[in-house]
């Protein structure tokens, strides 16, 4: 497959593009920094980008048999204080775009918390959550709202807290909502799911959340 991977340059996204370029992936990487990511390959196309810019996503997605989206924001006070609203303004450039170029596969990463499994949230999780990455993920519900009203065949994983450990490639996706709940995962178990969910085209219209 040819895969465009969207957010491209670091976290989820760098380990998608790791991962798909090992399972023989051809991966256009698309990234405001694409070109200071470290990992060189013939079957990688760094590709310089905004994902707000209708222009440029238009020409990410010629010849793509699948989109991955794994934007965030930064790890820094002002990230995760101030209202964001990339998530949603990103989605609406992108689901156009989608549709004019014929591309009909979209997986995307929000969150355990966003969207209906918000209401699976510990009540200890509660305050916190609200406090460290309400803003952002008030943002991620219109995100997932936004996908799901949408024609395409869309499948929205939400990990649960993030690690940086080596992948273990043995994690719970949890798709019914009564078994919906918080856990680790890393981000290479992360893109694990989502390179397997784009090549066998598994989880179309599922919201899963993936713990270890």
């Amino acid at each position: 497959m040819r895969l465009l991977v969207i957010g491209a340059s670091k976290g989820i996204g760098l380990e998608t593009v790791r991962y798909a370029l090992q399972r023989g992936h051809d991966v256009r990487a698309f990234a405001r920094s694409a070109d200071r990511i470290g990992i060189e390959d013939d079957r990688l196309e760094k590709l310089t980008g905004d994902a707000l810019n209708p222009e440029d996503v238009a020409a990410a997605l010629k010849g793509v048999d699948a989109v991955i989206v794994a934007l965030g924001i930064p790890k820094t006070l002002a990230g995760i204080t101030e209202r964001t609203t990339l998530f949603s303004d990103a989605t609406r450039v992108l689901l156009p775009a989608m549709a004019a170029a014929g591309v009909r596969r979209l997986l995307v990463v929000t969150g355990f918390g966003a969207g209906d499994s918000k209401d699976r949230i510990s009540t200890v999780e509660k305050i916190p959550f609200k406090t460290l990455l309400g803003r952002a993920y008030a943002d991620k519900d219109v995100q997932e709202e936004m996908i799901r009203a949408s024609d395409l065949d869309w499948t929205i994983a939400r990990p649960g807290i993030l690690m940086n450990r080596p992948p273990s490639h043995a994690y719970e996706v949890l798709v019914e909502p009564e078994t919906w709940r918080n856990g680790l995962i890393s981000r290479g178990d992360v893109a694990h799911f989502l390179v397997h969910a784009a090549e066998d085209g598994s989880h179309v219209h599922q919201a899963p959340v993936l713990i270890r």
